[in-house]
């Protein structure tokens, strides 16, 4: 024991996505104002939600809730890859490992949750539209909110806990540019396999068990629009598809991670940098094009700032 402890692993390096240094500085750039985009993309729902009386709503509420997440979870994993992408030796100490990855599965696994909210709320506000005020007033939003962050933190304590309670006393190369559970339990001087099988059965069961929940709920919802008029059809299956279009980017990536034990494919970094760095930049995209209420609310916004800016000149 007192030799594992005196050779400890302090520090891991990232080999990050190429050794290619001209990809790198493309890399740079192209996700630098991809980042840039995801923060204020996500930042003008959150003030347009908050500052539109219009959409002091349940479901603009959830929506405003998973673009601060969003913010969050850009933000554990995006600098740390430009500042690799600017450096030749890319590394981040234990703490720093441990701590990220942490972060990352806290704001997966709450991004998760809401996202089956978000699936109920249409169900009830669809499927029941008179009980709806009764159902999904803002207490119980609130409540809802806080559940999701709860289960997040549980989630991701056990999670840390599997990973820091191995012994980490030889390899320190990770093969990516971020730390993840799957990544740094395959370089403990230990047999992993029994840690694996635990990390699949709560990350991937979680994963699919919630996706086929959520894709349960939409096929509930569909059925029950045979009842509602054209117009009650059209703006349901406009509202549906862009928060199914949100789980299937988000829940795609997380699935094909998390529900196979010590397996990587070449893909894997693709698939990362997916559900790390494009997902989050998409949600806003997907909402803002496919919803009049949001473009309506940011044309607001953007009238009231002309008409502060003309005030002031």
């Amino acid at each position: 024991m007192d030799s594992l402890n005196q050779t400890r692993v302090t520090e891991f390096v990232f080999l990050g996505l190429t050794d290619n240094r001209v990809l790198e500085m493309l890399f740079f750039m192209a996700f630098s104002a991809i980042y840039v985009l995801t923060l204020s993309g996500n930042i003008l729902i959150i003030i347009a939600t908050v500052f539109t009386p219009s959409l002091h709503t349940p479901m603009y509420f959830f929506l405003s809730n998973l673009s601060f997440i969003d913010i969050c979870h850009s933000s554990i994993t995006v600098p740390k890859m430009l500042e690799g992408l600017l450096l030749e030796r890319k590394s981040i100490s234990f703490d720093n490992c441990i701590t990220q990855l942490f972060f990352l599965h806290l704001f997966a696994c709450a991004e998760i949750f809401l996202l089956i909210i978000m699936a109920y709320d249409r169900y009830v506000a669809i499927c029941t539209p008179l009980h709806y005020p009764n159902v999904m007033n803002m207490r119980v939003c609130i409540q809802l909110v806080f559940a999701l962050w709860l289960g997040g933190t549980v989630h991701s304590l056990g999670q840390t806990f599997l990973t820091i309670r191995l012994p980490y006393c030889g390899p320190n190369i990770i093969d990516s540019y971020f730390c993840d559970v799957p990544l740094v339990i395959k370089l403990a001087c230990t047999d992993t396999y029994l840690t694996g099988i635990l990390i699949v059965t709560n990350s991937g069961t979680i994963s699919l068990s919630c996706f086929l929940a959520v894709v349960t709920s939409y096929m509930v919802i569909l059925v029950s629009l045979r009842k509602h008029s054209a117009e009650g059809r059209r703006k349901a299956l406009s509202t549906c598809s862009a928060h199914f279009m949100v789980v299937a980017l988000f829940f795609g990536p997380c699935i094909f991670i998390y529900t196979r034990p010590d397996t990587s494919f070449s893909i894997d970094k693709v698939v990362s940098v997916f559900y790390t760095v494009v997902t989050p930049l998409l949600n806003p995209f997907i909402y803002t094009l496919r919803n009049e209420e949001v473009k309506s609310a940011m044309k607001q916004l953007r009238q009231r700032q002309v008409f502060f800016m003309k005030s002031y000149t």
